[in-house]
């Protein structure tokens, strides 16, 4: 069992470093792209959200909240987009038999959730330092937010791939899909700042919980009564099991010539 675990580990960090060269290679910014990319976007967004006033009181600051909301969101986003293409991209890697579709999918997972992860923090401190944020609450909190989005994606992620290899149609549509989804994410509101309707309608996307985990993590004297964490766990599970089940049914569909 040993064995097979190192033989996993070994395999899944091969991928993450192909990744790493494939996505960025080695010339100009290189590997550093994988952060200058998040931040000069979510810096682009804190900007325009600087002068917002917030509709609620407490410490939540416009500046972090834009921050923390949309690179969450940068990782969803990029997870499920290329989630799209790598089969097509990484088909050749079938040919050797100790990886696995599974495999080629947890290494750009976790690559995604530390680059994410490193991110966000470092923006957290430049804003904490710039005099624009407040320090971080609860920095196991945002962990934890960062941790159940990548695992939501990881499992969503299962489930577009074999559906972009079974229709090219699918393919097609998500990312008109996914930015679709930017507005219902949970990404730039809390549920306290809508109305009580529309917060029971807000609670069925497991993403708006884990944005409002986040931002329990971020802000001290913010703590959201409709928060769930269940819910995006067990949806998580669920997601996860389908597509091992969506997986295990199209690897013998896929032609390797």
């Amino acid at each position: 069992m040993f064995q097979r675990l190192d033989t996993r580990r070994r395999v899944i960090g091969a991928l993450v470093i192909r990744e790493l060269h494939t996505r960025f290679g080695r010339e100009n910014l290189g590997f550093l792209w994988i952060f200058m990319e998040p931040v000069l976007l979510a810096v682009a967004v804190a900007a325009l959200h600087g002068n917002y006033k917030l509709p609620i009181s407490g410490n939540v600051q416009p500046v972090p909240f834009a921050l923390g909301g949309y690179i969450l969101f940068i990782m969803f986003r990029s997870v499920l987009s290329r989630a799209e293409t790598l089969l097509e991209a990484n088909r050749p890697l079938l040919y050797h038999r100790p990886v696995t579709l599974f495999d080629m999918l947890l290494a750009r997972s976790l690559l995604e959730m530390v680059s994410t992860g490193a991110v966000l923090f470092f923006l957290l401190f430049v804003a904490q330092y710039l005099g624009l944020a407040e320090p971080i609450h609860d920095p196991l909190l945002v962990i934890l937010a960062l941790v159940l989005m990548s695992w939501f994606c990881f499992g969503l992620a299962m489930i577009i791939m074999v559906a972009s290899h079974e229709s090219s149609f699918f393919g097609r549509i998500i990312h008109p899909l996914l930015y679709l989804s930017l507005p219902i994410s949970g990404a730039f509101y809390l549920l306290a700042w809508l109305p009580e309707n529309v917060q029971r309608v807000a609670m069925w996307v497991p993403t708006v919980h884990i944005f409002e985990l986040l931002r329990e993590g971020q802000f001290r004297d913010f703590a959201s009564d409709r928060l769930d964490l269940v819910y995006p766990i067990v949806c998580s599970a669920l997601l996860m099991l389908v597509g091992y089940a969506a997986i295990r049914f199209v690897r013998p569909r896929i032609e390797l010539q």
